[in-house]
């Protein structure tokens, strides 16, 4: 009897492992067969190295590095994923409730950590995880992004945050640098690859790189002038251009405060973009050069154009003053530009008929955005024709009521020194797509008449008298041995809380060198000094800027005679 029950249980017992048998190989072999391999199977990323940000000259500011990502396998961590996470949140300061949950995934085999860790500080992490005896975590290749020249061109190269780019270049053409990640999909057993199983690798294809027009050692140069001359006289910011006259590539594009790329998170959020590109403010002055430009490529006028300047202008319900006292003076136009004269240069605004100032500025790229590829670029504002007042085009005629970005008014002074042809600005060198769709670049340089050779070449001799010693107001921004021409600015600024003229003063200087046979130009404009006015304060930091960038490119003094234009009569 006890032999009988024996054969019984022996046959139920086989019974039960033949009708699994069955389910598995019969009925449905597939699902199970899947069951099992996805068990094993883990999919991987492969990222995809990130193209360089190179200057002019190939040298990098921005490039990839060594570094790696942290991964966790669920299966391996998920029964210590506490004591995990705790660790983890001390070693990498990753956010500890998502990191608890990574680590217990239901189903997963991969799960990210931590992305673009440099690669010392990774096996570091994982070294010491391992002597706690905590299994699940290991690394993979993961390109760390660097900046190897710190603040240098930060406003205009931007930042990755963890995941995606997040400001400048970076971000607008990140399509190209980005490429295309890869993936892999292995076999996995007791945590570890296995060496005979299913293996499927699609290669990642790397980004291609940026090339700008930035020339490095120029940039940084600008930016350690801007630095001294805002700190120097107690300026909320500045900024700086330099710019080839002949071919309206950006040198240098400087923005101060700036802010470290490596470290975006350290500087506030208003140091992060390009005040160059994003600021909009009165250009003063400076304007007077595009206004008395126009009325020269007219025919209205000539350097040698005699005007009385009485010590005030009664226009309508508002009086115009200059920024000097004087009684009734005799200007002429060449001296009403050296002096920098707002009485005189509304008079000699008084030749245009209606609407030929506008159409001019407009010509000089005024009013519309620069489209280099600097996201978040203003147009500025030149207000429309058609709302001109007479007492509107006084005030637009010497640089108030209307506004600029720092590259727009750079270009437009360009036009002088390019023989009165606007060459567009660039920034990227060859032909680039940005992420709004625009082409940009070099390849799509564009030119303009705006005034004739000869009005551009006799503006320039007006203003060689502006920086002249004896009798110009910014004797400080010659530069020994070369024709220098520019023009000062000194503007009202508008605050952001009352839209109104709040008692800060933006002050720049505008021009070129060799006055005579332009190669460079550059703009300096500084916010909020304590004292002074565009000759002291941007003055000599245009002279500083000017007399490396012409040495750095090895521009001869032309030798000849500096203008000698008569100021008075």
């Amino acid at each position: 009897m006890r032999l009988r029950m024996g054969f019984v249980v022996i046959a139920m017992v086989l019974s039960v492992f033949g009708a699994r048998l069955v389910q598995l190989q019969g009925v449905d072999p597939n699902s199970y067969a899947a069951m099992a391999a996805a068990e094993g199977l883990v999919e991987v990323d492969l990222p995809a190295e990130r193209g360089d940000i190179l200057d002019r000259n190939g040298k990098a500011l921005a490039d990839s590095v060594d570094g790696l990502m942290i991964v966790a396998d669920p299966l391996m961590t998920a029964e210590k994923a506490p004591e995990i996470a705790r660790f983890l949140y001390r070693e990498l300061d990753v956010d500890y409730a998502a990191t608890l949950n990574r680590l217990r995934e239901e189903g997963s085999r991969y799960e990210y950590i931590a992305r673009r860790v440099p690669a010392t500080q990774a096996n570091a992490v994982i070294a010491a995880a391992e002597k706690l005896k905590f299994k699940g975590l290991y690394t993979q290749h993961d390109p760390l992004r660097d900046y190897p020249v710190g603040d240098v061109a930060a406003n205009l190269v931007g930042f990755l945050g963890t995941d995606e780019p997040l400001a400048g270049l970076e971000r607008t053409f990140d399509d190209q640098l980005s490429g295309t990640d890869g993936s892999a999909r292995y076999e996995v057993g007791a945590g570890k690859k296995i060496p005979l199983g299913e293996n499927t690798v699609t290669d990642p294809v790397d980004g291609q790189d940026l090339q700008t027009t930035i020339d490095l050692d120029l940039q940084w140069y600008t930016q350690r002038v801007l630095r001294q001359t805002v700190q120097q006289w107690g300026a909320d910011s500045g900024l700086a251009v330099v710019m080839d006259s002949q071919t309206g590539e950006l040198l240098a594009l400087a923005d101060h405060p700036t802010f470290d790329a490596n470290h975006p998170t350290e500087s506030p959020k208003a140091d992060l973009g390009s005040r160059a590109m994003q600021d909009v403010y009165e250009p003063g002055s400076v304007e007077k050069v595009l206004t008395l430009s126009s009325l020269i490529d007219l025919g209205l006028v000539t350097p040698r154009t005699q005007i009385v300047v009485p010590p005030s202008l009664q226009r309508e319900d508002s009086p115009i003053g200059d920024w000097f006292d004087h009684g009734t003076i005799r200007l002429t136009l060449a001296g009403v530009l050296a002096k920098s004269s707002n009485i005189g240069t509304v008079l000699a605004a008084d030749h245009f008929k209606s609407g030929q100032l506008h159409e001019y500025l407009t010509r000089f790229g005024l009013g519309q955005r620069t489209a280099i590829g600097v996201r978040g670029e203003t147009e500025g504002l030149l207000p429309a024709a058609g709302v001109w007042t007479h007492q509107q085009q006084d005030r637009i005629a010497f640089g108030q009521s209307l506004s600029v970005n720092g590259v727009q008014m750079a270009a437009a002074i360009n036009t002088i020194a390019n023989g009165g042809v606007r060459v567009s600005p660039s920034l990227i060198m060859g032909s680039v797509t940005t992420d709004e769709g625009d082409v940009v670049g070099t390849d799509t340089t564009t030119e303009r008449r705006v005034i004739s050779e000869d009005a551009a070449r006799q503006t320039a001799l007006m203003m060689e008298r502006v920086v002249d010693e004896k009798v110009g107001v910014a004797p400080g921004a010659a530069v020994p041995g070369y024709r220098v021409a520019g023009k000062t600015g000194t503007a009202q600024a508008v605050g952001a809380d009352c839209a109104c003229y709040d008692g800060t003063f933006d002050v720049s200087f505008a021009g070129f060198a060799p006055a005579d046979d332009p190669r460079f130009t550059v703009y300096v404009v500084v916010k909020n000094p304590d004292t002074g006015g565009g000759g002291s304060v941007a003055g000599p930091a245009f002279s500083k800027i000017m007399s490396y960038t012409l040495k750095r490119y090895a521009v001869p003094p032309t030798g000849t005679r500096p203008s000698r234009l008569p100021v008075e009569w």
